[in-house]
């Protein structure tokens, strides 16, 4: 790991290593001392610090599993899953790929109906082995998906569908209840001390990993090893995760508080899963950092003073991005580099940024470990959703602002504002690419940080950050028309309800958070909504000055 830093953040990282090496922070939170951050019972959720080698000594139930896989015969594994329950396979799914003679990975974290009915046709419901994933056991989204693919296979193989179903889940949860009642194949348990978004190296991480063939124990050697750098008496500039923690709490304190991540293309989803990490763990109190992933590079010019640039790299070799890294080095903007040696180093990274992300927590005075604004979207989703059940009507949908609205909006930004776009659409390659667009369009107009999510998968990410971290995001809520629905089973509503209860609720909690909000309707033709979008930022002079009207969904 390599950093190039300006000497004010350079200094003030080595006064707050002085600080934690004088006041021996570093055993202190191995030793669990929950007065490093808020005293709030931060030390009930410190299980990640061992859990490399407590998997490791369950490689073998883990190993087991993926034999029972191969042994049913299945082509494809299907995580059923949110959050800190999906992102660690899907970094591991697009990265590793698919291995011999093993279940090819994939991850449905979607209620939005094209993708669930994408998702199904892609797998065949005979020829796939579901994983239903859930910490708690009541997430409505891993819920709904269960109840969907359970049917669906029941339909397809019999009364021995939940032979093809293996859940992960906490102990005595009542997902385990409901998959012993339904005949699952297996019951991995995870770790109750610790939070779903640092379960990477546990079983919400490790056994669909085991499931597709990969190399479960190399992972975990790796994290061990990681864990050994970070130990309780690595104290000084060689503990690899106090240094980078370090980093991170001091650029937050100078204002650098806009994570930028470069991640080489085969690890690219790496970026999804340290968005939700860092910003669940630090945006809060109106306090924060904001992971800024893939937005398109641009040069030094083009990037505001509130950046901490990240770049990740894998086995040494050339990067596309390398170029526009050292472009920002050489222009003074600090820079971070880490040089993955192969794909099994990931089991380091998870490592690695859990505790730097902890110990930045601790510099910027927040519980890492809580997530209390992403209940709030949550409360209001139900209150829809109780609502259609009495009166079988949907509410009312939220006001939709132009293109031309959407744009003036944008015009305001300014570092340190952020762009987030809220994308309630399918997570299709043509969504994806023009949403780059937009950001990059946004980001060389204004030199504002930009982030794009899509819904409601964000919202057990940086939908912490939106509503608890610092004021100063401008939100751009993206929907459109569904082509067709999927009736959830044993439910009175479909899945296009809920998707579209998900979406509404994020917009009133974000306007009663008083942040700045706007609701763009694409209708039937999404793709050509967010291309008209881009050219008309494309198109736009440089901003002019703030305008006095109030485009919002209130």
């Amino acid at each position: 790991m390599r950093f190039d830093l300006p000497p004010e953040l350079r200094g003030d990282v080595d006064a707050l290593r002085a600080e934690w090496e004088s006041g021996k922070k570093v055993a202190r939170l191995w030793d669990g001392d929950a007065s490093l951050w808020t005293g709030a019972g931060e030390d009930r959720w410190l299980g990640w610090l061992s859990v490399p080698s407590e998997q490791l000594a369950r490689l073998e139930e883990l190993a087991a599993l993926g034999r029972e896989a191969q042994e049913a015969g299945c082509e494809h594994a299907l995580v059923l899953g949110m959050g800190g329950s999906s992102l660690c396979p899907e970094v591991l799914a697009s990265s590793f790929g698919p291995v011999a003679g093993h279940p090819r990975l994939h991850v449905l974290d979607s209620t939005h109906p094209a993708e669930v009915a994408a998702r199904e046709r892609e797998v065949g419901l005979d020829r796939t082995m579901f994983v239903v994933s859930s910490k708690s056991g009541t997430t409505l989204e891993t819920s709904i998906l269960m109840r969907h693919f359970a049917s669906r296979a029941e339909e397809t193989l019999g009364a021995g569908a939940g032979e093809r179903f293996v859940a992960i889940t906490d102990p005595g949860s009542g997902l385990e209840d409901e998959a012993r009642a339904r005949g699952f194949r297996a019951v991995m348990h995870g770790v109750p001390s610790i939070g779903g978004r640092y379960s990477a190296l546990s079983a919400f991480g490790m056994a669909p990993a085991a499931i597709a063939g990969f190399d479960v124990g190399e992972l975990l050697r790796r994290g061990e090893r990681m864990a050994a750098a970070c130990g309780p008496s690595a104290a000084g500039p060689g503990n690899p995760g106090l240094e980078l923690g370090l980093l991170l709490g001091a650029a937050h304190e100078r204002g650098r508080d806009k994570l930028t991540l470069f991640v080489s293309p085969r690890i690219a989803g790496l970026g999804a899963w340290l968005e939700q990490l860092v910003a669940e763990s630090t945006g809060k109190q109106g306090r924060g950092i904001v992971p800024v992933d893939a937005e398109p590079p641009g040069d030094p010019d083009s990037y505001g003073e509130d950046r901490l640039f990240v770049q990740v790299t894998l086995g040494g070799k050339p990067d596309a991005q390398d170029a526009a890294v050292d472009a920002l080095a050489r222009a003074g903007r600090p820079v971070v580099r880490i040089a993955l040696e192969d794909l099994a180093d990931l089991g380091g990274q998870f490592f690695l940024w859990e505790f730097a992300t902890a110990v930045a927590a601790a510099v910027i005075g927040v519980n890492p470990f809580d997530q209390p604004d992403v209940e709030a979207a949550k409360a209001r989703t139900r209150e829809l959703t109780a609502a259609y059940e009495r009166t079988g009507s949907p509410p009312p949908p939220a006001p939709s602002a132009s293109e031309e609205d959407v744009v003036e909006v944008l015009g305001r930004l300014a570092p340190p504002g952020y762009l987030a776009l809220l994308a309630y659409l399918p997570r299709a390659a043509e969504h994806e690419r023009a949403l780059e667009g937009i950001r990059g369009a946004v980001r060389d107009r204004t030199r504002a940080a930009t982030t794009a999510g899509f819904g409601p998968r964000y919202l057990h990410s940086t939908g912490q950050a939106h509503k608890g971290g610092p004021p100063t995001g401008v939100f751009v809520q993206l929907t459109a028309d569904y082509q067709h629905d999927i009736a959830v089973p044993g439910s009175p509503y479909a899945f296009g309800f809920v998707h579209a209860a998900q979406a509404r609720g994020d917009l009133d909690v974000l306007a009663e958070r008083g942040r700045q909000v706007v609701r763009l309707h694409l209708g039937a033709d999404a793709a050509g909504g967010l291309a008209r979008l881009r050219t008309l930022l494309e198109q736009a002079g440089p901003p002019g000055p703030e305008s006095s009207r109030d485009i919002s969904a209130d």
